[in-house]
Protein backbone atom coordinates (compact mmCIF):
# COMPACT_ATOMS: atom_id res chain seq x y z
CA UNK A 1 0.00 0.00 0.00
CA UNK A 2 1.10 3.72 -0.93
CA UNK A 3 2.54 5.30 2.23
CA UNK A 4 0.37 8.53 2.65
CA UNK A 5 3.78 11.04 2.90
CA UNK A 6 6.73 10.66 1.03
CA UNK A 7 9.55 8.46 1.62
CA UNK A 8 12.29 11.38 1.75
CA UNK A 9 9.93 13.72 3.63
CA UNK A 10 10.07 11.05 6.05
CA UNK A 11 13.84 10.47 6.08
CA UNK A 12 14.46 13.95 5.83
CA UNK A 13 13.06 14.46 9.01
CA UNK A 14 14.80 11.36 10.61
CA UNK A 15 18.19 12.82 9.44
CA UNK A 16 17.25 16.20 11.27
CA UNK A 17 16.14 14.25 14.57
CA UNK A 18 19.60 11.76 14.60
CA UNK A 19 21.74 14.73 14.16
CA UNK A 20 21.20 15.66 18.08
CA UNK A 21 22.35 12.36 19.35
CA UNK A 22 25.86 13.50 19.28
CA UNK A 23 25.16 16.91 21.23
CA UNK A 24 22.99 14.87 23.55
CA UNK A 25 25.45 12.09 24.82
CA UNK A 26 28.84 14.49 25.09
CA UNK A 27 26.21 16.12 27.69
CA UNK A 28 26.11 12.86 29.04
CA UNK A 29 28.31 12.22 32.24
CA UNK A 30 27.24 8.30 32.63
CA UNK A 31 29.11 5.80 31.03
CA UNK A 32 29.03 5.17 27.12
CA UNK A 33 26.83 1.66 27.49
CA UNK A 34 24.59 3.12 30.14
CA UNK A 35 23.34 6.13 28.04
CA UNK A 36 22.67 3.78 25.13
CA UNK A 37 20.86 1.48 27.61
CA UNK A 38 18.47 4.32 29.04
CA UNK A 39 18.28 5.42 25.34
CA UNK A 40 16.94 2.34 24.30
CA UNK A 41 15.39 0.97 27.13
CA UNK A 42 13.38 4.43 27.89
CA UNK A 43 12.16 4.10 24.09
CA UNK A 44 10.62 0.61 24.79
CA UNK A 45 8.64 1.79 27.79
CA UNK A 46 7.52 5.00 25.86
CA UNK A 47 6.15 2.14 23.52
CA UNK A 48 4.83 -0.36 25.85
CA UNK A 49 1.15 2.01 26.71
CA UNK A 50 0.22 1.69 23.25
CA UNK A 51 1.03 -1.74 22.39
CA UNK A 52 -2.50 -2.81 21.15
CA UNK A 53 -3.92 -6.80 20.78
CA UNK A 54 -2.94 -6.18 16.73
CA UNK A 55 0.44 -5.86 17.74
CA UNK A 56 0.27 -9.21 20.19
CA UNK A 57 -1.38 -10.92 17.53
CA UNK A 58 1.01 -9.95 15.06
CA UNK A 59 3.77 -10.77 17.38
CA UNK A 60 2.55 -14.28 17.63
CA UNK A 61 2.28 -14.91 14.37
CA UNK A 62 6.39 -13.95 13.10
CA UNK A 63 7.38 -16.82 11.39
CA UNK A 64 11.00 -18.12 12.90
CA UNK A 65 13.27 -16.28 10.50
CA UNK A 66 12.11 -12.90 10.92
CA UNK A 67 12.67 -13.43 14.97
CA UNK A 68 15.96 -14.82 13.87
CA UNK A 69 16.78 -11.77 11.80
CA UNK A 70 15.32 -8.75 14.21
CA UNK A 71 16.91 -10.21 17.04
CA UNK A 72 20.42 -10.23 14.93
CA UNK A 73 19.32 -6.45 14.03
CA UNK A 74 18.35 -5.84 17.88
CA UNK A 75 22.08 -6.84 18.89
CA UNK A 76 23.75 -5.30 16.34
CA UNK A 77 22.05 -1.59 17.29
CA UNK A 78 23.16 -2.18 20.82
CA UNK A 79 26.99 -2.80 19.40
CA UNK A 80 26.36 0.47 17.05
CA UNK A 81 25.41 2.28 20.07
CA UNK A 82 28.38 0.95 22.26
CA UNK A 83 30.95 1.68 20.06
CA UNK A 84 30.49 5.05 18.76
CA UNK A 85 29.02 6.51 22.07
CA UNK A 86 32.77 4.84 23.24
CA UNK A 87 34.15 6.82 20.73
CA UNK A 88 33.11 10.03 21.69
CA UNK A 89 34.84 9.74 25.07
CA UNK A 90 37.99 9.27 22.96
CA UNK A 91 37.93 11.36 19.90
CA UNK A 92 35.76 14.65 18.98
CA UNK A 93 32.33 14.77 17.67
CA UNK A 94 33.35 16.58 14.42
CA UNK A 95 35.71 13.15 14.22
CA UNK A 96 33.37 10.32 15.61
CA UNK A 97 30.17 12.07 13.61
CA UNK A 98 32.20 11.95 10.03
CA UNK A 99 33.37 8.69 10.13
CA UNK A 100 29.68 7.40 11.78
CA UNK A 101 28.41 8.81 8.30
CA UNK A 102 31.17 6.55 6.32
CA UNK A 103 28.56 4.05 6.65
CA UNK A 104 27.30 4.46 2.99
CA UNK A 105 30.40 2.53 1.61
CA UNK A 106 29.55 -0.30 3.53
CA UNK A 107 25.98 -0.38 2.58
CA UNK A 108 27.23 0.01 -0.87
CA UNK A 109 28.84 -3.21 -0.70
CA UNK A 110 26.30 -4.57 1.67
CA UNK A 111 23.24 -4.00 -0.83
CA UNK A 112 25.23 -5.24 -3.97
CA UNK A 113 26.37 -8.80 -2.26
CA UNK A 114 23.02 -9.26 -0.26
CA UNK A 115 20.59 -7.71 -2.28
CA UNK A 116 22.05 -7.66 -5.64
CA UNK A 117 21.45 -3.93 -6.00
CA UNK A 118 23.19 -2.01 -8.74
CA UNK A 119 23.84 1.63 -8.64
CA UNK A 120 24.44 3.53 -11.66
CA UNK A 121 27.60 5.81 -12.06
CA UNK A 122 26.05 8.70 -12.13
CA UNK A 123 24.56 7.37 -8.30
CA UNK A 124 28.16 6.12 -6.83
CA UNK A 125 30.01 9.41 -7.95
CA UNK A 126 27.29 11.41 -6.10
CA UNK A 127 27.40 9.24 -2.96
CA UNK A 128 31.40 10.10 -2.93
CA UNK A 129 30.62 13.51 -3.39
CA UNK A 130 28.41 13.70 -0.12
CA UNK A 131 31.22 11.75 1.59
CA UNK A 132 33.91 13.83 0.40
CA UNK A 133 31.70 16.90 1.85
CA UNK A 134 31.23 15.14 4.78
CA UNK A 135 34.85 14.65 5.30
CA UNK A 136 35.68 18.47 4.83
CA UNK A 137 32.82 19.58 7.52
CA UNK A 138 34.97 18.08 10.29
CA UNK A 139 38.49 18.13 8.77
CA UNK A 140 39.81 20.99 11.07
CA UNK A 141 38.63 18.76 14.17
CA UNK A 142 39.69 15.78 12.71
CA UNK A 143 42.13 13.77 15.09
CA UNK A 144 43.84 10.82 14.44
CA UNK A 145 47.22 10.28 17.07
CA UNK A 146 47.09 9.32 20.45
CA UNK A 147 43.91 8.07 22.31
CA UNK A 148 42.39 9.80 19.27
CA UNK A 149 43.14 6.95 16.72
CA UNK A 150 41.12 4.69 19.19
CA UNK A 151 37.96 6.74 18.88
CA UNK A 152 38.09 6.70 15.21
CA UNK A 153 38.32 3.23 15.28
CA UNK A 154 35.32 2.83 17.08
CA UNK A 155 33.31 5.10 15.35
CA UNK A 156 34.51 3.13 12.14
CA UNK A 157 33.30 -0.58 13.26
CA UNK A 158 29.94 1.27 14.65
CA UNK A 159 29.24 2.68 10.93
CA UNK A 160 29.79 -1.46 9.91
CA UNK A 161 27.84 -2.82 12.50
CA UNK A 162 24.91 0.28 11.45
CA UNK A 163 25.31 -1.17 7.83
CA UNK A 164 24.24 -4.72 9.04
CA UNK A 165 21.86 -3.40 11.30
CA UNK A 166 19.83 -1.74 8.04
CA UNK A 167 20.81 -4.54 6.23
CA UNK A 168 18.62 -6.77 8.40
CA UNK A 169 15.74 -4.55 8.88
CA UNK A 170 15.29 -4.06 5.13
CA UNK A 171 14.71 -7.78 5.06
CA UNK A 172 12.13 -8.20 7.58
CA UNK A 173 10.08 -4.67 7.53
CA UNK A 174 9.06 -5.74 4.54
CA UNK A 175 6.79 -8.08 6.44
CA UNK A 176 6.59 -6.89 9.83
CA UNK A 177 4.31 -3.33 10.88
CA UNK A 178 6.97 -0.59 11.88
CA UNK A 179 5.18 -0.58 14.98
CA UNK A 180 5.88 -4.58 15.74
CA UNK A 181 9.27 -4.13 14.32
CA UNK A 182 10.46 -1.19 16.33
CA UNK A 183 9.28 -2.81 19.32
CA UNK A 184 11.47 -6.04 18.90
CA UNK A 185 14.35 -4.42 17.64
CA UNK A 186 14.47 -1.64 20.45
CA UNK A 187 13.33 -4.59 23.41
CA UNK A 188 15.92 -6.62 22.13
CA UNK A 189 18.83 -3.63 22.23
CA UNK A 190 17.94 -3.05 25.78
CA UNK A 191 18.27 -6.66 26.89
CA UNK A 192 21.77 -6.96 25.15
CA UNK A 193 22.93 -3.34 26.69
CA UNK A 194 21.86 -4.13 29.89
CA UNK A 195 23.33 -7.44 30.49
CA UNK A 196 26.76 -5.58 28.65
CA UNK A 197 26.12 -3.35 31.95
CA UNK A 198 25.82 -6.20 34.67
CA UNK A 199 28.94 -7.99 33.09
CA UNK A 200 30.91 -4.15 33.45
CA UNK A 201 29.67 -3.46 36.79
CA UNK A 202 27.94 -0.31 36.04
CA UNK A 203 25.58 1.21 38.09
CA UNK A 204 22.25 1.79 36.84
CA UNK A 205 21.04 4.64 39.39
CA UNK A 206 23.68 6.90 40.54
CA UNK A 207 23.37 9.86 38.03
CA UNK A 208 22.35 13.35 38.22
CA UNK A 209 19.40 14.91 37.28
CA UNK A 210 20.73 16.55 34.35
CA UNK A 211 21.61 12.88 32.40
CA UNK A 212 18.09 11.17 33.13
CA UNK A 213 17.45 14.22 30.56
CA UNK A 214 19.71 13.75 28.59
CA UNK A 215 18.61 9.85 28.33
CA UNK A 216 15.16 10.97 28.00
CA UNK A 217 15.79 13.40 25.06
CA UNK A 218 17.80 10.12 23.72
CA UNK A 219 14.75 8.51 23.55
CA UNK A 220 12.17 10.75 21.94
CA UNK A 221 13.93 12.13 19.44
CA UNK A 222 16.94 10.36 17.91
CA UNK A 223 15.36 6.93 18.40
CA UNK A 224 11.37 7.00 18.46
CA UNK A 225 11.36 10.04 16.26
CA UNK A 226 14.70 9.60 14.03
CA UNK A 227 15.69 5.40 14.05
CA UNK A 228 11.91 5.03 13.89
CA UNK A 229 11.34 7.14 10.95
CA UNK A 230 14.51 5.06 9.07
CA UNK A 231 12.90 2.17 9.85
CA UNK A 232 9.38 2.95 8.12
CA UNK A 233 11.49 3.86 5.31
CA UNK A 234 13.64 1.02 4.79
CA UNK A 235 10.45 -0.94 3.63
CA UNK A 236 10.09 0.94 0.45
CA UNK A 237 14.09 2.10 0.34
CA UNK A 238 17.42 0.70 0.21
CA UNK A 239 19.65 0.35 3.22
CA UNK A 240 22.06 2.13 0.98
CA UNK A 241 19.31 5.10 0.35
CA UNK A 242 19.10 5.42 3.98
CA UNK A 243 22.72 5.34 4.91
CA UNK A 244 23.10 8.11 2.60
CA UNK A 245 20.54 10.27 4.13
CA UNK A 246 22.26 9.49 7.06
CA UNK A 247 24.97 11.84 5.75
CA UNK A 248 23.24 14.73 6.09
CA UNK A 249 23.69 14.12 10.31
CA UNK A 250 27.40 16.22 10.30
CA UNK A 251 25.48 19.28 9.04
CA UNK A 252 22.80 18.95 11.35
CA UNK A 253 24.93 18.56 14.13
CA UNK A 254 26.28 21.55 13.07
CA UNK A 255 23.25 23.57 12.73
CA UNK A 256 22.25 22.56 15.86
CA UNK A 257 25.65 23.28 17.12
CA UNK A 258 25.40 26.93 16.54
CA UNK A 259 21.97 27.38 17.90
CA UNK A 260 22.29 25.48 20.91
CA UNK A 261 26.05 25.63 21.73
CA UNK A 262 26.62 28.86 20.06
CA UNK A 263 29.52 27.56 18.27
CA UNK A 264 30.53 29.29 14.76
CA UNK A 265 30.44 27.91 11.78
CA UNK A 266 33.84 27.48 9.87
CA UNK A 267 34.42 27.71 6.45
CA UNK A 268 35.33 24.46 5.81
CA UNK A 269 31.83 23.43 7.44
CA UNK A 270 29.72 25.71 4.83
CA UNK A 271 31.89 24.43 1.85
CA UNK A 272 31.54 20.94 3.14
CA UNK A 273 28.06 21.14 3.39
CA UNK A 274 27.45 23.01 0.16
CA UNK A 275 28.98 19.48 -1.25
CA UNK A 276 27.39 17.20 0.63
CA UNK A 277 23.84 18.55 0.34
CA UNK A 278 24.76 18.57 -3.56
CA UNK A 279 25.74 15.37 -3.31
CA UNK A 280 22.88 14.15 -1.68
CA UNK A 281 20.44 15.65 -3.56
CA UNK A 282 22.23 13.87 -6.65
CA UNK A 283 22.29 10.85 -5.02
CA UNK A 284 18.57 10.39 -3.69
CA UNK A 285 17.18 12.05 -7.01
CA UNK A 286 18.41 9.49 -9.35
CA UNK A 287 17.51 6.78 -6.89
CA UNK A 288 13.90 8.00 -7.21
CA UNK A 289 14.00 7.87 -10.91
CA UNK A 290 15.47 5.01 -11.06
CA UNK A 291 12.35 3.89 -8.47
CA UNK A 292 9.63 5.30 -11.01
CA UNK A 293 10.78 3.33 -13.43
CA UNK A 294 9.69 -0.31 -12.75
CA UNK A 295 6.59 -0.12 -11.20
CA UNK A 296 6.58 -2.51 -8.09
CA UNK A 297 3.66 -4.39 -8.40
CA UNK A 298 4.47 -5.86 -4.90
CA UNK A 299 3.62 -3.43 -2.22
CA UNK A 300 0.49 -4.84 -0.95
CA UNK A 301 2.63 -5.87 2.40
CA UNK A 302 0.83 -3.66 5.65
CA UNK A 303 2.37 -0.58 6.52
Amino acid sequence: MKPKISHYLALAIGAIAVSTSAILVKLSSAPAAITATYRLLLAVLLMLPFFSSNYLQELRSIEKKDWIYSIIAGVFLAFHFIFWFESLNYTSVASSVVLVTLQPIFAFIGTYFFYKERLTVVAVLSGLFAIIGSIIISWGDFQVSGMALLGDFLAIVAAIIVTAYFLFGQTVRKRLSLYTYTFIVYSISSITLIIYDLILGYSFFSYPMKDWIVFLLLAIIPTLLGHTLFNWAIKWLSTSTISMTILFEPVGASILAYFILNEKLTASQWVGGTILMTGLFLFLWKKESQEKRPKNLNQNVQT
